[in-house]
């Protein structure tokens, strides 16, 4: 009888165990499951500043989960092409991609605003407005319809207006001129009586060698400088009126986020948060060496553009950004949302961050 009763109770007692593994492994297989993602960008591969921007963000996300997240990370044209990014994520040909939401107007005319709008929030107030001024929930919500769910990924701050081959004097010098700028920068060039062109990174410079497009903008001194731009165009303007604090855009395949399990949803959100500061950290540090560079040993001629043209493009992006938000109900409360914010924010740094920057030069 004692033997039967020790029998039973050790029977109880593996049992007992056995169920709290069981009761555990969901958990404990969650924590054991890896996963093998692909990331396809819009940028060529390891270019710096974007496509090490998507790099870091791999990098950092297989070191936070120790291997159980790894991304391969593709430049455009290796697996798709760089326009086709956005598509590519949303049927699943890759889990995740790297790019600008102003390149996917063509899907919704209301995704610009979250590159960046002309004349616009800068990278400080983008960010600030995307993760505390509600731009994360409306981003997500225009992009439910594509199984897509956005993140911020990067900035590079106030951009530069461009590279010319001709001074650009009046209004009058921007009609007819075939120039790459994409998303609401490109329209305003458009209604101001030039061509807009969209054309990859990669092809920027062989367009402008040869003549199918007369001026390009593409980012800024430090990305411009390793692109050689200065080879082929004579005239770099400023100010960058129409990409002030261009946010890029990590996009994650729905269904894929769907099957991480809650600490590898939240290291994907983490290293991006990481990530977004990073990029734009790294063009604050380059932008201006490179500037240098451009204009001591390679005798780029630095221009301003005229005040009379400055405020034509002005009132052209306004009436665009109307007609924009007129377009649907979605793209009038994100254009309401970033007005208010950028009002706020403007009210604030006319005593904060302009006030410092005046008496800093003084």
């Amino acid at each position: 009888m004692k033997l039967l009763l020790l029998a039973t109770w050790i029977l109880l007692l593996f049992g007992c165990e056995d169920n709290q593994e069981k009761n555990l492994s969901g958990s404990a297989d969650t924590s054991k499951q890896k996963f093998e993602w692909k990331m396809v960008t819009t940028w060529p591969k390891n270019y710096p500043g974007l496509g090490l921007g998507a790099e870091n963000f791999a990098n950092k996300v297989e070191a936070m989960s120790a291997g159980r997240l790894k991304i391969k990370v593709f430049g455009a044209g290796q697996l798709v092409p760089a326009f086709e990014v956005f598509d590519a994520v949303s049927q699943g040909t890759a889990e995740m991609g790297h790019g600008a939401a102003y390149y996917w107007t063509g899907k919704s005319k209301a995704a610009a605003f979250f590159t960046a709008i002309p004349f616009g929030l800068n990278a400080q107030e983008m960010s600030s407005w995307i993760h505390y001024g509600g731009g994360l929930e409306l981003w997500r919500e225009l992009y439910e319809e594509f199984n897509l769910v956005p993140f911020a990924a990067g900035n590079t701050g106030v951009q530069m207006t461009g590279w010319f081959n001709k001074e650009i004097k009046s209004i009058e010098d921007i009609k007819g001129l075939r120039m790459r700028t994409p998303g609401l920068g490109g329209d305003v060039i458009t209604r101001a009586g030039g061509i807009a062109v969209t054309i990859s990174g990669g092809e920027l410079y062989t367009a402008m060698q040869t003549g199918v497009i007369d001026a390009l903008e593409w980012v800024g001194p430090y990305n411009d400088l390793a692109f050689g731009f200065h080879q082929i165009a004579k005239y770099y303007y400023y100010p960058g009126w129409s990409e002030p604090g261009p946010a890029l855009e990590l996009l994650v395949n729905k269904d894929a986020f769907e099957t991480l399990p809650e600490d590898l949803k939240a290291i994907v959100e983490t290293a991006a948060r990481a990530v977004n500061q990073d990029v734009l950290d790294e063009y604050t540090a380059r932008n201006n060496e490179a500037l240098v560079s451009l204009i001591e040993e390679h005798g780029v001629q630095l221009k301003k553009l005229p005040d009379d043209v400055v405020r034509e493009l002005r009132r052209i992006s306004e009436e665009i950004i109307e007609e924009i938000a007129s377009d649907s109900e979605i793209a009038r409360r994100i254009a309401n949302s970033i007005q208010s914010f950028q009002k706020q924010a403007a009210a604030y740094h006319a005593i904060s961050e302009e006030a410092y920057y005046e008496a800093r030069r003084k």
